[in-house]
């Protein structure tokens, strides 16, 4: 037992080693510097720990504690720039918000492209205990008359949940990419956990237009068109 379990550790730990050297690649991609600082920010905080040490007498202690630190400020550092890296690379593509939506966290229901028109502009749809929330990427005009009939059309089914809509974007009135899942967590929560699964269970039962579509998860290819037989709103 003892040889499969150090086999099944020995797999995981380089799955992982290939998984921050991808992240890393991407990342350089987009920012160069990023070997540069994240060792710059190691270098400094070893360096102020173990001066330390020396100054109360104890460089030992005090350089493992830095190396611990260092390590963590690193992990840190890395950890927000390849962020940025990513939503650098996402943002601007079609179907980025529906990507973002499907890692809000737990609690919330991800429905991509419910409604959707020729030029590509879309609605994706999150259910959760600040009720509906409709996000639209796109053009911001045409977004508007997307959105409102989109709310019209769940009028009725879920009139009791309150239904808020974002429009992604860095134009006034709209929230950057990166900011969407923080936005979202941020609203108040109003309805109890069984009252958002009925929710989502009339949203079903409603029916989406995109329901019989092949619409790809995650950012989707530029020039991608509806097919003739869907309708935009």
């Amino acid at each position: 037992m003892a040889r499969n379990s150090d086999g099944a550790a020995g797999a995981e730990n380089p799955g992982r080693l290939k998984q921050i050297a991808l992240t890393y690649k991407m990342t350089r991609r987009v920012d160069s510097k990023v070997g540069l600082v994240v060792a710059g920010v190691g270098i400094v905080v070893f360096g102020v720990l173990l001066a330390i040490g020396f100054a109360i007498g104890h460089p030992v202690y005090a350089g493992i504690l830095g190396f611990v630190l260092a390590f963590l400020a690193m992990a840190i550092v890395f950890g927000r720039r390849a962020e940025k890296a990513a939503f650098g690379q996402m943002e601007g593509q079609p179907g980025a918000a529906a990507a973002v939506l499907d890692n809000v966290g737990r609690g919330w229901t991800t429905t991509p492209a419910v409604a959707m028109n020729r030029s590509q502009d879309v609605v994706h749809r999150a259910v959760g205990k600040a009720g509906i929330v409709l996000v639209g990427e796109g053009n911001p005009n045409r977004l508007r008359g997307l959105l409102a009939a989109e709310k019209k059309r769940m009028a009725r089914t879920v009139a009791d949940a309150p239904v808020h809509d974002i429009i992604v974007g860095d134009g006034e009135g709209q929230v950057p990419l990166k900011k969407l899942r923080t936005t979202l967590l941020k609203l108040p929560r109003v309805l109890p956990g069984a009252q958002v699964t009925a929710v989502n269970d009339r949203l079903r039962a409603l029916g989406d237009l995109m329901s019989n579509m092949p619409v790809p998860k995650g950012p989707m290819p530029k020039g991608m068109r509806m097919p003739k037989g869907g309708k935009g709103r």
